[in-house]
């Protein structure tokens, strides 16, 4: 199944001017810091804006393309743990999709902009397993989403197909603008594989 409605070929600049200081969101786990002191100081995102999703805390931190934490927000998550996706999820509709299958995949990811079947605007950011950054929207009431966001519990967090859903508030503030404008890297943190697993160049930075 084609899930890529409209796509646009991007560009990708460089930018030339130094990465500023690094200020680190205070509710970043060890692990987030590690790997954003390792992505800002190795030019890893390539100054390209990027996000870092902290799957066992269930939150996302935004950067921009020099590196400067612009907010963090709670997300919802794929309701299995795991940390790869099945080979071909991409081409299943969501009804053959079983529920241990409904993974948010670890690993570094460059993004794309994109669109749903609705025709909203979601960030792609692994197009071939059809998992995407979009806003919170309730598939069924009984699903209480908006809720699950509000709570304190990272268990209540896992309710997705493996798509990341971001307040509503928040994606359009600090998504919308830079993802969903152009490329852009997502690292996605482990939650029952390893760090060094998907980012073993990051887990022995200091």
């Amino acid at each position: 199944m084609n899930r890529r409605l409209a796509f646009s070929a991007l560009g990708c600049t460089l930018a030339s001017a130094p990465l500023v200081a690094l200020a680190l969101p205070a509710d970043a786990s060890a692990t987030a810091r590690q790997l954003v002191r390792w992505a800002t100081e190795t030019g890893d995102h390539q100054r390209l804006p990027f996000a870092v999703i902290d799957k066992p805390w269930a939150r996302i931190h935004v950067f921009s393309a020099q590196g400067q934490w612009l907010g963090s927000a709670p997300v919802l998550l794929g309701a299995a743990r795991g940390d790869r996706s099945a080979p071909d999820l991409g081409t299943r509709p969501l009804a053959q999709i079983r529920p241990e299958e409904r993974t948010t995949p670890a690993g570094r990811f460059v993004t794309e902009p994109g669109r749903n079947l609705r025709g909203e605007d979601i960030v792609w950011i692994d197009y071939d397993s059809a998992v995407s950054l979009h806003r919170v929207r309730s598939v069924s009431a009984s699903e209480r989403r908006h809720q699950r966001l509000a709570s304190g519990s990272t268990r209540d967090k896992r309710i997705s197909y493996g798509c990341v859903n971001a307040p509503e508030a928040f994606y359009n503030k600090h998504i919308a603008p830079l993802f969903g404008q152009g490329p852009g890297v997502v690292y996605v943190l482990p939650d029952t594989e390893s760090f060094a697993t998907f980012f073993i160049a990051a887990s022995a930075y200091p």
